[in-house]
């Protein structure tokens, strides 16, 4: 009787710890882990090793699940999602070394090309999604929106500060460039961002612009040229040729919709 009620001490000491310590996984798991511990006559270092590894893992997985959020990712993508064969300019193998993370590590940036809708938004935040997921700090965010936030900030007077914490993240996914015209202002600020990261940290870049017209996206010669020696210095460019997803799925409803209806024709003859 003497032992059980100090079973019953102990468990409930450790269960408040486990509280104490935040170890959620392993609250949830505790009971039913440790019926099947006695049931398969586990000791007690299978027992700590399986309830410190699962903990571990839940504690990755929130973590992950925490940055996805902060990352400003407009929605999730993988690269396993992405249809490859319909999309045959672009070498796979390229985009397999891309995921290893070593132009991270290499503070190298990456820049997607193509006409709108060819996938480079799908593979920029696939890219973010799997630094993410490898503890990188990573943040998404639209040009246009970049530029407008930067221009606010130096009106505030706080634009070192935004500076300061766009400088510092490992990944930082530039979307949509020369998608909406930017004036000299813009283009200065933008300059100075790039300049912040360069040969420090990483920047993925998405266009509908060949860098060519980068002149015409900037506004001003000079600047662009600036832009560019910084963005293509230890840089990987893909380059998209083919045809729109959306339009691919666009086709393929109105095919859908014509079988549909040669059917309910077939079915329902005059």
């Amino acid at each position: 009787m003497m032992k059980l009620a100090m079973d019953e001490i102990l468990y409930d000491r450790l269960k408040e710890n486990l509280a104490s310590l935040k170890m959620r996984n392993t609250l949830e798991i505790l009971d039913n882990y440790l019926e099947r511990a006695l049931k398969d006559n586990l000791n007690m270092v299978e027992v700590l090793d399986h309830l410190v590894a699962e903990e571990a893992k839940s504690k990755r997985q929130r973590a992950y699940e925490q940055q996805i959020q902060m990352s400003g990712f407009p929605i999730k993508k993988s690269l396993e999602a992405f249809d490859f064969t319909f999309q045959p300019s672009i070498d796979k193998r390229q985009i397999d070394e891309l995921s290893t993370m070593r132009f991270v590590e290499n503070a190298e940036n990456v820049v997607f090309l193509g006409p709108p809708g060819v996938g480079k938004t799908h593979l920029a935040t696939a890219l973010g999604m799997i630094a993410a997921r490898n503890r990188y700090s990573t943040y998404y965010i639209n040009c246009h929106t970049l530029i407008d936030q930067l221009k606010k900030s130096h009106f505030e007077n706080r634009l070192a500060d935004r500076f300061r914490v766009l400088a510092r993240y490992r990944v930082l996914i530039i979307d949509e460039i020369g998608y909406l015209p930017m004036d000299i202002q813009g283009a200065n600020l933008f300059f100075q961002l790039i300049t912040k990261r360069y040969e420090k940290v990483s920047t993925v870049f998405t266009s509908n612009k060949t860098f060519s017209q980068w002149n015409e996206v900037f506004s001003d010669v000079t600047i662009a040229s600036a832009i560019l020696d910084r963005v293509l210095h230890h840089c990987t460019v893909i380059n998209i040729k083919g045809e729109s997803y959306r339009l691919k799925e666009r086709k393929e409803f109105m095919k859908q919709k014509q079988q549909i209806t040669n059917t309910l024709f077939e079915t329902n003859p005059q």
